[in-house]
């Protein structure tokens, strides 16, 4: 993290401990729409550890911060910004864009579950320049960051102050269970979509 990186993330931090929930929502719009990295996985953890009774509204208003901090970005690639998404994804960007154009509502939930050093926001660009439907595009990064905020916050309130360095150590495993919980997800979004298609063919 560069100087100017390291004096946005405590001033960040600073606003959050200060005022809770409006400033994860904050910090959630941040880490979506900017290079900031992770920040709002760090302060999720230790608002939560301070303040264990608030967790589940913490992890709310990130969630929602982090929505519309990746909407914003998702609507400029959109809006004809391909020269930033190129800029940002290098020799890579037709490759994911293509991906994207496939499988966008897995890509995003995945993206968006996975730490670093998973592109995420190169994905959220590519989302935008593929013209992926808005609406499932939304309902796969709201999903993901339920998943990942709630676990964040679930081992800040049981580890307190230790749980960041638990998910540093215990990563691989982390990563492991919560792409297997957003496959699950994934899964069964299918089955329901496709029975709900199939009740609609036989009226």
């Amino acid at each position: 993290m560069n100087h100017f990186n390291h004096r946005v993330f405590h001033w960040l931090e600073a606003t959050a401990l200060a005022t809770g929930g409006l400033g994860m929502c904050l910090v959630g719009f941040i880490d979506s729409a900017t290079t900031l990295p992770v920040i709002s996985d760090i302060l999720l953890i230790e608002v939560s550890a301070h303040r264990p009774s608030h967790m589940p509204y913490y992890v709310a208003m990130t969630t929602l911060g982090s929505v519309v901090g990746g909407v914003l970005l998702y609507m400029i690639a959109r809006k004809g910004q391909e020269a930033l998404y190129r800029k940002r994804a290098g020799k890579r960007a037709e490759r994911i864009r293509m991906w994207v154009a496939r499988n966008g509502f897995l890509t995003v939930l995945l993206g968006a579950l996975l730490p670093p050093p998973m592109p995420f926001k190169l994905i959220i660009l590519a989302a935008g320049a593929a013209e992926m439907p808005l609406r499932p595009f939304i309902l796969a990064l709201t999903l993901a960051r339920v998943i990942r905020f709630s676990a964040e916050g679930y081992v800040a309130v049981k580890y307190g102050s230790s749980a960041w360095p638990f998910f540093e150590a215990h990563q691989l495993s982390a990563t492991f269970w919560t792409v297997v919980l957003g496959l699950a997800f994934y899964i069964a979004a299918r089955f329901a979509m496709r029975a709900t298609k199939e009740e609609r063919a036989e009226r």
